[in-house]
């Protein structure tokens, strides 16, 4: 008899691989101070680099603002096509007279969410980000409190939140960690959505801006997510990229120009994706090991999981490999 773990039978097989990812990881020099790298299909962080450190998020915390409309727009709270009206607030604080990146909103005009989506994501659109706040939550404060409550509804315990574009201020930090979480999260939850995120340009009012990721033209898989700098130097980014099937994602906060943002990412995702490979090590139904019964005929059952066993493995590194099973026993007999 063979008995399939369903709902207690635990962590199927745990590899003491953390030893030779470390040691891989320590060749690995980058510039950045804070930085993060994650395989999405194993949850595996392959590197870090001081990744729980709170930093400033810049645009990047645009992210969030996108979940929460996406979260909207999944719920049915929210269309597409449903249009919002560019207030002079917005106008002033976040579209041209501001200075910053904008998707150049005019006053008092009416805009679909989509394009604001695009303008957003795209064109890291200040402007964009707060009249989105503005028509969703009816003020950029109450966004705020609705992003801190949504950030803790999704595991962002240490992120602090202060803007729905990424103006500074000393009360707004993140985690390179928690923003990787949230990347991760809109991937596994929004397949509809998230493209937008990838989009190479956006034109807008007859002006054509391109997307602000520079790891989209590299020719690494890259296929979405964020940048932000702040006027101080900080330069930071979350992308995430594809290869052969394989998803990584990568956050890197406080590099000293936008040229060092890329390179570090870069080098981080071409490591991620050269030296580590996903294996399948049992599939479903097949027997993994023995655990013991109580009170049954006989002392002990075979164990076998209900899916397919899949493990991220360093290349030429599975002779150092261990394993066991753990689960929670012994097991009562049926």
């Amino acid at each position: 008899m063979t008995f399939i773990l369903r709902f207690f039978a635990l962590s199927l097989i745990f590899f003491q691989a953390l030893g030779i990812f470390s040691a891989s990881a320590q060749s690995l020099q980058i510039s950045a101070p804070n930085a993060i790298l994650i395989d999405a299909g194993t949850n595996s962080v392959l590197f870090e680099k001081d990744a729980d450190a709170l930093v400033p998020p810049a645009s990047t915390v645009k992210i969030l603002t996108a979940e929460m409309i996406f979260h909207d727009l999944s719920a049915g709270k929210l269309k597409l096509d449903d249009e919002y009206i560019v207030s002079e607030y917005a106008w002033r604080n976040g579209g041209g007279p501001a200075g910053g990146t904008a998707m150049f909103l005019p006053l008092k005009s009416s805009t679909r969410i989509e394009d604001l989506l695009r303008g957003l994501l795209v064109q890291s659109g200040n402007d964009a980000a707060l009249v989105l706040a503005e028509g969703s939550a009816g003020s950029e404060e109450t966004f705020v409190l609705r992003m801190n409550k949504r950030a803790n509804e999704l595991g962002l315990t240490k992120s602090r939140f202060g803007s729905p574009w990424g103006k500074y201020s000393e009360d707004q930090k993140v985690t390179a960690r928690e923003m990787a979480k949230l990347a991760a999260y809109i991937i596994k939850t929004y397949p509809t959505y998230y493209p937008y995120f990838g989009e190479k340009e956006f034109t807008w009012n007859k002006i054509r801006q391109q997307n602000r990721n520079p790891l989209l033209t590299m020719s690494l898989g890259a296929d979405g997510l964020m940048t932000g700098a702040l006027e101080k130097g900080d330069f930071g980014l979350v992308a995430s990229a594809v290869q052969e099937g394989r998803r990584l994602i990568v956050a890197v906060y406080g590099a000293k120009s936008a040229k060092e943002r890329a390179e570090d990412a870069q080098k981080l995702l071409q490591w991620g994706f050269r030296n580590f490979e996903e294996k399948e090590l049992f599939k479903a139904g097949e027997v993994i090991g023995p655990a013991q019964v109580y009170g049954g005929v006989k002392g002990s059952v075979d164990l076998a999981s209900v899916t397919d066993v899949k493990a991220l493995l360093p290349h030429g590194g599975t002779e150092k490999l261990s394993g066991k099973i753990v689960y929670e026993g012994p097991v009562s007999a049926p």
